[in-house]
C-alpha cells in the first residue's frame, strides 16, 4: 500500500472563524489510508487546538501567543523543511503568500518534486489581500469556495485548468432545526461573524436602528471576536439602539444561538461563501444578507431568504421587518433553506472534491 500523502494545512491561527472551522473539518475527514493531515499555525495554541488534538491531527505552531511573531517567515522556512509535506494547503493571506514562496524554494532543492502547493482563495477580499495578481503562479492548483472568486481569478489570467470551485460543507446532522419554529421565538436577529471590516457590522447596526422603530422589543445579537470589536462597542455605547444589542464572544458550538433566533442576518461588504449562512440555513433559519460574493449561490432571494445590496441599511432593515411581519414566510424560508443545504452542501461532497485534487497532484510527485 502506498505511503499516505502528508497534506499540510498552513494556517495563520486556529481561532474561532469560518476558514479555521472549515479547514479543521476537512482535515478531520480526510481518508487516513491515503492522506496524513498536518496543521501548522503561525501563532501559538488558540481556540480550536483541542478539537484538532481530539481528531488526532498532527498540530504544530510557530509562535507562542495569539499573535503572529515578527520574522515568522524565517521560522516558517525551517518548519516546512522539518515537517516535509507532500502538499501544502495555505489558508488566508499570510500563509498563501509566504507558504507559496517557501514551498517553491524548498522544491528547488528537493529532488522529488515536493512540496506541491494548493492555494486557496476564500472571502471576497482574498484576491487583493493575497496579491493573487502576482502570486497565483506559485500555486500548482487553486481552490475557491465561490464561483464569484473563480471569475475574479480568471480575470487576472489564471487558467480554468488550475482552478476548482469547491463549496463549503456543513454538518446537517449537527446543525438541525430546533423547536419552537422561528416565527414563535422572541424577536431576535442573530449575526455570527468575525468582527472584521469585510463583515460591515456597522451597516447591520444602522439597519437594526430602523427595525427598532417598528419593533421596539427586538434585539440584535452579535456573536464573534475580531479587530473591529472596540469600534462596534463604541457605536453601541453612543447610540440609543445599542441598549438592544448584545455582544457575545465566539465559541465552539453556535447551535444555542441559532435555536434562539428568529432571523439570521449578515451585512458583509465582501464574501466568499460564508459558513455561518450554511449553518443558519441548516438550522432552519430564514436569512437576510447582502448580495455579495458567493452569498447569492446560497440564498435565493424570495425563496430561502432576502438579499440586499452591500451597505444598504434601509433595504436590510425592510427585509428583517418583512420576516418579523410574516410568520408563515419566516418559517417557509427557513424550511427551504434547510432542504437546500441537505441537497447541495454536505461535508462528504466537500471532502471528496479535495481528495480528488490531492490524489491527482500526488501522482505528479
Amino acid at each position: 500500500m502506498p505511503t499516505p500523502l502528508r497534506v499540510l494545512f498552513l494556517m495563520e491561527d486556529l481561532c474561532f472563524g469560518g476558514t479555521q472551522r472549515q479547514t479543521l473539518e476537512l482535515a478531520r475527514r480526510l481518508d487516513r489510508k491515503k492522506f496524513t493531515p498536518v496543521m501548522l499555525t503561525l501563532t501559538g495554541p488558540t481556540d480550536l487546538d483541542a478539537s484538532a488534538h481530539e481528531a488526532e491531527i498532527e498540530l504544530h505552531h510557530i509562535g507562542m501567543g495569539r499573535r503572529v511573531p515578527f520574522f515568522f517567515f524565517v521560522q516558517l522556512a525551517a518548519s516546512l523543511k522539518r515537517l516535509a509535506p507532500d502538499i501544502i494547503v495555505p489558508c488566508t493571506a499570510l500563509p498563501n503568500i509566504w507558504g507559496r514562496i517557501w514551498g517553491r524554494v524548498l522544491r528547488l532543492f528537493d529532488g522529488t518534486g515536493r512540496p506541491l502547493i494548493v492555494g486557496t482563495c476564500r472571502g471576497g477580499g482574498a484576491p487583493a489581500r493575497q496579491h493573487e495578481r502576482y502570486f497565483w503562479r506559485l500555486a500548482d492548483h487553486m481552490i475557491c469556495n465561490s464561483e464569484a472568486l473563480i471569475q475574479v481569478l480568471q480575470g487576472i489570467g489564471v487558467s480554468s485548468g488550475r482552478l476548482s470551485y469547491i463549496p463549503n460543507g456543513v454538518d446537517t446532522e449537527f446543525f438541525v432545526p430546533a423547536e419552537p419554529a422561528p416565527s414563535l421565538r422572541e424577536q431576535l436577529i442573530l449575526c455570527v461573524a468575525r468582527l472584521a471590516g469585510d463583515k460591515d457590522h456597522l451597516t447591520l447596526l444602522r439597519a437594526f436602528e430602523l427595525v427598532l422603530q417598528r419593533y421596539p422589543a427586538a434585539r440584535l445579537r452579535l456573536v464573534g471576536d475580531g479587530p473591529e470589536e472596540a469600534v462596534l462597542k463604541r457605536w453601541a455605547a453612543e447610540n440609543p439602539a445599542g441598549g438592544s444589542v448584545d455582544f457575545i464572544p465566539g465559541g465552539l458550538d453556535m447551535r444555542p444561538h441559532y435555536a434562539a433566533a428568529r432571523i439570521f442576518a449578515l451585512s458583509s461588504a465582501r464574501e466568499g461563501q460564508p459558513n455561518v449562512i450554511l449553518e443558519a440555513m441548516s438550522c432552519g433559519l430564514p436569512v437576510c444578507a447582502t448580495s455579495v460574493g458567493g452569498i447569492p449561490r446560497l440564498v435565493e432571494h424570495d425563496n430561502s431568504g432576502l438579499l440586499s445590496p452591500a451597505g444598504d441599511a434601509a433595504t436590510l432593515a425592510r427585509h428583517c421587518c418583512r420576516l418579523l411581519d410574516d410568520s408563515a414566510l419566516c418559517d417557509s424560508m427557513g424550511a427551504v433553506g434547510r432542504h437546500k443545504v441537505e441537497r447541495d452542501f454536505s461535508f462528504a461532497a466537500m471532502v471528496t472534491a479535495h481528495e480528488k485534487i490531492f490524489s491527482h497532484l500526488g501522482m505528479l510527485i
